[in-house]
């Protein structure tokens, strides 16, 4: 029952996410549990997180060239080449 309950608070986390922000969001996740299981520390779940995020953040770049961003002032997300 823990599971479900996390797993839905980060469903909800990434719903008002952009695809950008969710991109990192899952590289920094797979890399943190990626470095966690190889390394058994904190540092490397920490390195792994930090190579992840990234790491999402180049695919989303490769896909198709385009970012989506938000604006910190009016919070309107938009396209642009990366």
């Amino acid at each position: 029952m823990k599971n479900l309950a996390l797993a839905l608070l980060v469903v909800a986390a990434l719903a008002g996410c952009t695809t950008t922000e969710r991109d990192i969001a899952a590289g920094t996740a797979i890399g943190a549990t990626t470095g966690a299981a190889v390394g058994g520390t904190t540092e490397a779940a920490a390195t792994g997180a930090a190579i992840g995020a990234a790491g999402g953040l180049l695919v989303r770049n490769m896909r198709n060239g385009y970012c989506e961003y938000r604006n910190p002032r009016t919070g309107q997300i938009y396209t642009a080449r990366c």
